[in-house]
């Protein structure tokens, strides 16, 4: 969703920049990793070491895909089911585990509304989609049986990971497509900090990781969408050592038999989602607004508001468009999400107040 939500790392052209100092260079850094674009910003002393704590952190990106990756048949988590016996544990990296244990934890918290066990069902919806034709029932019935994280077992004490006997018999398919992206970031992000550094923003595809603000400044600014198609389309958040994570449907859906359908799958149903919604996540971790992304927009309305408002360091936006003309728009958010908003007035006389600071120097 890299149309919906994206870093203003230079809101106002038409003001000048205040000078960094000697030791703080801002550096702009892309490539692509887990089929989504990257970029990353870093506050260095220097280009060269700025290039090389980026290309770490790519390379993080990289070896993270390798092991959670649901399109590379050698992947880590491909193999862990395509070789599962009932019950029969096997020791997984540390990558592996943690974010097993992580997205298990995201479907409790959310009483399935965030799945990793949904991988047959998104396989079939993925060419429901292509061929623009639902499933066939007996099918989609059949991979229904595979959802549930129950059936994913642990053994902390070995760090190994089974699938249940029910799972192993059913073929079940794990997906980290819902929390993978995240994890990653957050991963990049702590190596960068182990490199020293701590002024970084990294963008994978939509989803986003932040460091410390930037030299002189309160936070990063984020622009959202409101789900409105006028000159005030998009509002903004000032944020910093957090994760922010946007999920919804208004890009990527399919229209069958003249009814919308979202890329977002439903677990309980095994379709795509056809309430049209958007919802912006700010979590300590990006693993952690990706995830919720994602389960929010499963969720009723007001159950997942509930939830967020219960977890801590979390806010939420959650968006509803009622009709397709998007006049009738259904907006909840928790109660703290405003605190985070700075408003376009207020973004111009931050700067114009930080430049005649700097002028009366």
């Amino acid at each position: 969703m890299r149309q919906l939500i994206r870093v203003l790392s230079c809101i106002f052209a038409f003001l000048p920049v205040l000078p960094l100092r000697a030791d703080e260079q801002r550096f702009v850094f892309e490539g692509i990793e887990m089929a989504v674009p990257i970029r990353i910003v870093i506050y260095a002393e220097n280009e060269q070491f700025a290039r090389y704590a980026a290309d770490e952190a790519l390379e993080t990106f990289h070896d993270l895909n390798i092991r959670l990756s649901d399109y590379d048949e050698n992947s880590e988590v491909r193999r862990l089911c395509d070789y599962a016996f009932p019950e029969t544990y096997v020791r997984v990296s540390d990558d592996l585990w943690r974010v097993l244990q992580e997205s298990v934890r995201y479907a409790r918290l959310s009483d399935g509304a965030f799945d990793p066990t949904v991988g047959q069902t998104v396989r079939l919806w993925r060419h429901a989609r292509k061929s623009k034709r639902l499933p066939p029932r007996d099918r989609l019935e059949k991979t229904l049986k595979t959802i549930g994280y129950e059936n994913i077992l642990f053994d902390p004490e070995n760090q190994a990971v089974a699938l249940s006997r029910n799972g192993a018999q059913n073929n079940v398919r794990i997906d980290l497509g819902g929390v993978a992206k995240g994890y990653a970031i957050d991963a990049a992000m702590n190596r960068l900090r182990q490199l020293g550094l701590t002024r970084f923003l990294v963008d994978a595809g939509g989803d986003v990781g932040l460091g410390d603000p930037p030299p002189g400044r309160d936070g990063w600014t984020i622009a959202i969408q409101t789900g409105r198609d006028d000159a005030q389309a998009e509002e903004f958040l000032l944020l910093s050592n957090c994760g922010i994570a946007h999920s919804g449907d208004a890009f990527q859906f399919v229209e069958i038999d003249g009814r919308r359908y979202s890329h977002i799958v439903d677990p309980a149903t095994g379709l795509g989602l056809t309430n049209r919604a958007a919802v912006s996540i700010v979590a300590p971790t990006a693993c952690m607004a990706d995830a919720l992304a994602s389960a929010l927009c499963v969720l009723p309305l007001e159950k997942g508001i509930q939830l967020a408002e219960s977890l801590d360091g979390v806010d939420a936006r959650i968006i509803q468009v009622c009709d397709e003309s998007k006049e009738n728009i259904e907006t909840r958010e928790t109660s703290n999400f405003s605190r985070r908003q700075i408003s376009l007035e207020a973004l111009k006389e931050m700067r114009l107040n930080e430049i005649q600071e700097q002028n009366s120097h």
